[in-house]
């Protein structure tokens, strides 16, 4: 067993000032507020632990990308992103052809069963061509029963979640075919109009991929799928908050019109991700990054991104005085609960008897001081 405290502990929804957890193996035994119930195993008394970090849209990270179907390269990916908090994480695939794209389901999931990932996230291949993004035009296509069940076979439940267009044709009955396997529906890469969008929510669709990026613009006369995920409470939205992607003023607006209870931050992280400015693929496509900025090659089309979900938590939380405890519950439920609700996953998400041993400590600063995943230390203070 180890037995931590903290200057203050975000507890299932509270900041507990000062705060205690004690875990045994796997799992969270007990937390609470005040001083600890014995003498601490780990003591930190100017930092703050939350939840470990869940980002449900990531694509790579160190150099490596969950694309490559290495299982060397993939363990190297999560275990950057592990260093930076995130403790679940689904494993991002792009559009491919048909047989690349099986190939590296079937690597994800083996990388499944053995824990280095929560699941695979297919974002694509079936996307709207005019709002592609970074994915290669040439294999977006429109969804066929036949693949989506050769995919689903060859994954054995381990596709959590699928971004595809509402619009294109057959949609309709691969969202059905989707959610009766469990999978969750994302809208995402999409030119749907406001009804369209609201029609896949009506057959389950239940989280909009990386909101504003990659579909169709709000307009007043024509207010397309933002309008319609914004609205929906039984929507989850994706958010990538790397002042890149999105505006700040956009982020905190968002925020403010779904609650975070809706809001998930993702990092849409690719192999760049800690590894510096240069060339990279994802998948079949040629990026480029420049001062820390993902681009196609030869265009200005943002392809992913570099951040990780720690800078994600400091840019939506506040900085030094400006900092408030709500703020701070707001990134915590962003970066973690929300988006462990949004995938149906059990146990992590939250600080709480039962769950998973999986925490982050974020000194004054809010950088990562020490990680713990599934009882073990992964980073610890000071080395």
């Amino acid at each position: 067993m180890t037995l931590l405290s903290a200057g203050a502990v975000a507890i299932d929804g509270r900041l507990c000032r000062p705060g205690w957890v004690r875990t045994a193996g796997r799992r969270i035994l007990a937390c609470g507020a005040g001083a600890p119930p014995a003498v601490a195993d780990a003591d930190f008394p100017d930092s703050i632990v939350v939840p470990g970090f869940v980002d449900m849209h990531v694509h790579g990270g160190a150099g490596a990308s969950f694309c490559d179907a290495d299982a060397a390269r993939v363990a190297a990916a999560a275990r950057f992103h592990q260093r930076h908090g995130t403790t679940t994480m689904l494993a991002s695939l792009v559009t491919a052809a048909p047989e690349p794209l099986l190939c590296a389901v079937r690597a994800l999931t083996e990388a499944t069963r053995l824990g280095t990932v929560a699941g695979i996230h297919l974002e694509g291949p079936w996307l709207s061509r005019a709002r592609c993004g970074a994915h290669d035009p040439e294999w977006t296509r429109a969804p066929d029963p036949a693949e989506i069940d050769a995919l689903l076979a060859a994954a054995d439940g381990t596709i959590r979640m699928v971004t595809l267009a509402p619009e294109l044709p057959g949609s309709t009955k691969a969202i059905r075919r989707l959610r009766d396997a469990g999978v969750v529906v994302a809208v995402g890469h999409t030119d749907a109009t406001y009804q369209q969008t609201t029609r896949a929510l009506a057959l389950g669709a239940s989280v909009g991929t990386h909101l504003c990026n990659a579909m169709a613009p709000l307009h007043h006369r024509e207010p397309g799928p933002v309008l319609a995920l914004l609205a929906d409470p039984r929507v989850t939205v994706e958010i990538i908050a790397d002042g890149v992607h999105v505006h700040p003023d956009v982020v905190r607006a968002v925020i403010g019109a779904a609650g975070p209870h809706r809001v998930a931050l993702v990092t849409d992280a690719i192999a760049a991700a800690g590894h510096g400015d240069g060339g990279y693929r994802l998948g079949p496509v040629e990026i480029e990054v420049r001062g820390g900025v993902a681009r196609v090659a030869g265009t200005s089309t943002i392809a992913g991104g570099t951040a990780t979900m720690d800078r994600l938590f400091r840019a939506v939380a506040g900085a030094g005085g400006s900092r408030t405890d709500d703020a701070l519950l707001a990134a915590v439920q962003m970066t973690s609960a929300t988006p462990a609700r949004a995938l149906g996953l059990d146990g992590v998400g939250a600080l709480r008897s039962g769950y998973d041993a999986n925490l982050v400590v974020l000194d004054q600063d809010l950088r990562v001081s020490a990680v713990m995943a599934n009882g073990d230390w992964r980073v610890r203070a000071g080395g």
